[in-house]
């Protein structure tokens, strides 16, 4: 299931159940552009694994490197993005996003002394449960067990998972004190919603003719700032940025459509075909119309 996201980068979570908040999701990275997803944000916790192949989970600034079999939690409201390092095929990456009220009602006495203090701690943005820490096996045997129940929904699966939900943050709880924090500063926080603001900017406004003043004004900031988060965040400059981004949409409309060059360079913003083929053979180190000879 593809990454969907509003205007504002947050993660748009189907839901078949409304009264049973938690989704979830795999073989994602076999429907993402270079199984690789975007920079995005949702106001739930997230746990994924890594099945087979190293990943590497971005959180803010940081890079996190998942091995096969390491899981990592995800607190709420922080950006992050998943790309595969390495592996023929993709991985399945099994990952499950909730709300806390899955573990008690958010109005509830066990909510707000055991789950909101965790939700609510900003130098706790991720926690990483390596697979070789001989301490943690009953961490990711409560995973596994999320991921079985959610998987095959036989009767009384939501108390299996609420229940195995319950013993992680139960495990985070207990540890908080010890669990290695962030020292996130307000300055980071303010960072992270101007690349919020102009992310999403470029995700809803790159097939149209946009300057870098245009994606500063979306944080309103200006372009030197605009260039620094950038920079900092992504390790690009923000037209950089909007070009991959086009490149990426590009090579979408290669796969699926049978638009020419000039109609596919127009949709994504491209002002003509060659810069559009310029662009994308120095990315990939051959011509657009390959993409489609070689089956990419």
């Amino acid at each position: 299931m593809a990454i969907i996201l509003d205007r504002q980068l947050r993660e748009q979570i189907p839901r078949d159940n409304n009264e049973f908040p938690i989704t979830y999701f795999h073989d994602e990275l076999a429907a993402l552009p270079n199984r690789a997803g975007p920079l995005h944000w949702h106001p739930e916790f997230e746990i994924a694994t890594a099945v087979h192949s190293a990943l590497d989970f971005r959180v803010g600034q940081e890079h996190i490197v998942l091995e096969a079999g390491d899981s990592i939690f995800v607190n709420g409201n922080i950006l992050h993005a998943i790309s595969q390092l390495c592996g023929d095929v993709p991985d399945p990456m099994p990952n499950v996003v909730f709300s806390g009220g899955v573990i008690a009602p958010e109005i509830g006495a066990v909510h707000q002394k055991y789950v909101k203090p965790i939700a609510a701690c900003d130098s706790l943005p991720y926690i990483v449960f390596r697979h070789e820490n001989d301490s943690l096996r009953e961490v990711h045997r409560w995973i596994g067990e999320i991921y079985r129940a959610m998987e095959d929904q036989s009767v009384c699966y939501e108390m299996t998972v609420q229940r195995n939900l319950c013993f992680i943050f139960e495990y985070i709880f207990r540890n908080f004190d010890s669990l290695p924090k962030s020292q996130t500063s307000r300055i980071q926080i303010t960072a992270q919603v101007r690349m919020q603001k102009m992310l999403s900017y470029i995700y809803e406004h790159y097939s149209e003719a946009i300057t870098l003043e245009d994606i500063a004004n979306a944080a309103n900031i200006s372009r030197s700032e605009a260039g620094r988060c950038f920079h900092a965040y992504m390790g690009c400059s923000p037209i950089e940025m909007l070009i991959d981004h086009r490149l990426q949409a590009a090579e979408k409309m290669l796969s699926e459509t049978s638009l020419t060059l000039q109609q596919i360079s127009a949709e994504c913003g491209f002002n003509s075909a060659n810069y559009f083929s310029r662009q994308f053979r120095k990315k990939h180190g051959y011509a657009p119309r390959n993409h489609r000879i070689l089956g990419k």
